[in-house]
């Protein structure tokens, strides 16, 4: 499966980071299939820069975004609010009401 995550890059105590696709039994800084682009917390305000058709392309493929990169994804529209919590059915006991 195809993941879309932050590559760690910068020296000690500085980081910055790239934005990639790549393979998620991969570690987090090894091979990549394809960048697309950077993400820099030490900026004020933190700059991220992504190339936006890549992007949409990946997912249209099936690459699943990170947890932190799918909030940036939101932020410039390029996908919906992901659902977070349990998908199940309710499990509350149903009631019969009496018939008099």
């Amino acid at each position: 499966m195809l993941k879309i995550r932050l590559k760690r890059i910068g020296r000690r105590q500085q980081p910055s980071y790239r934005i990639v696709v790549v393979e998620a039994s991969k570690p987090r800084d090894g091979r990549t299939v394809e960048d697309l682009g950077s993400y820099n917390p030490r900026n004020k305000p933190s700059t991220f820069d992504v190339n936006t058709e890549k992007a949409k392309a990946w997912i249209f493929k099936g690459a699943q975004p990170t947890d932190t990169i799918a909030q940036y994804f939101v932020k410039l529209g390029l996908m919906e609010k992901p659902k977070k919590g349990s998908t199940k059915p309710s499990t509350e006991k149903k009631t019969k009401e009496n018939k008099e």
